[in-house]
């Protein structure tokens, strides 16, 4: 049986591989998506849509709705999960590539930790830091050459704010991850899409329809397998695994991203794109997948910042 602090078993390797598969094809389908549609307004219609396809799911399953606690947790998971992150997403996404976009959101495991620890979620361990140290600068190696990187400050910043609030998502994500993920998403989607819907009015952005065949089908992926699939295998994800080696994906969303844009805009692959790849997946290795050595006669991994 697995459990959220041991190895992930085949079903959550299975969850979070496909977790990254489609979370790096979100970053190229919303800059599709933001050629035609006004960013806030094209976050909320995702996530309206999105949310109105979990809502009839809780009802089909006859799910219990969270009360209390649980409620105001999963309020605060829909506003750090969907509303926060993507506004500011999508509005760094006019102004940033997606690739870039992903290496500035691989700050997540870095930061999820942290957060992690100082809300005593969980210790926080010298191993997941040096992995976590070692995908980034795997990441910084596939993308900044000699020429350099140059980045909007703006897009920057909010980008690095949305990695932050991701962090965060993951720690609220963890502590009501007991509840159907169904219903996690019933509950905190529309939250999120009200949020970024309210925002759209407030900036008076136009609503409209997509209407051109890359936005239409950028904005039916990112509905359905973009975020039904995405944030239900996410939550089965936190749920079996640690808020440390979840937020990995963060990760490796910058390597998937760079496949499909290769693939969807014939950018070449580079021997810098390559052997910063293989760092990448080394640090992930090192940092969440590989088995951990116990200490004899103990039950848990000793802890090397907190000396437990």
């Amino acid at each position: 049986m697995n459990t959220s602090t041991g190895s992930p078993g085949a079903l959550t390797l299975a969850a979070f591989t496909a977790a990254v598969l489609l979370g790096g094809g979100n970053f190229v389908a919303v800059r599709f998506s933001n050629r035609e549609l006004a960013p806030f307004w094209g976050a909320g219609l995702r996530f309206a849509l999105a949310a109105a396809i979990f809502v009839v799911m809780a009802m089909v399953l006859r799910l219990q709705w969270p009360r209390g606690r649980q409620l105001r947790l999963t309020v605060l998971y829909g506003l750090f999960a969907f509303a926060i992150p993507y506004a500011l997403m999508y509005w760094a996404l006019v102004r940033v590539t997606a690739g870039m976009a992903t290496v500035v959101l691989a700050v997540v495991p870095l930061l999820a930790p942290l957060l992690a620890a100082g809300q005593r979620l969980e210790p926080l361990s010298l191993r997941t830091s040096w992995g976590g140290l070692l995908s980034l600068g795997g990441i910084v190696w596939m993308t900044v050459g000699a020429e350099g990187v140059v980045l909007p400050w703006t897009g920057l910043l909010a980008m690095l704010a949305a990695a932050l609030a991701f962090g965060q998502s993951v720690i609220f994500g963890k502590r009501v991850s007991g509840n159907h993920p169904v219903m996690t998403n019933a509950v905190g989607m529309p939250v999120g899409a009200a949020a970024l819907l309210g925002l759209s009015a407030v900036v008076g952005e136009e609503w409209l329809l997509p209407r051109q065949s890359e936005a239409l089908w950028s904005v039916a992926y990112l509905v359905t397998l973009g975020s039904v699939g995405l944030f239900v295998l996410f939550l089965l994800v936190m749920r079996r695994w640690t808020v440390s080696a979840t937020s990995y994906a963060f990760v490796l969303f910058p390597v998937m991203t760079m496949l499909l844009e290769a693939w969807l805009v014939s950018e070449p692959f580079t021997v810098r794109g390559v052997s910063g790849a293989l760092v990448v997946m080394a640090g992930v290795w090192f940092g969440a997948l590989a088995p951990h050595r116990r200490v004899r006669g103990s039950r848990t991994r000793p802890n090397l910042l907190f000396g437990r």
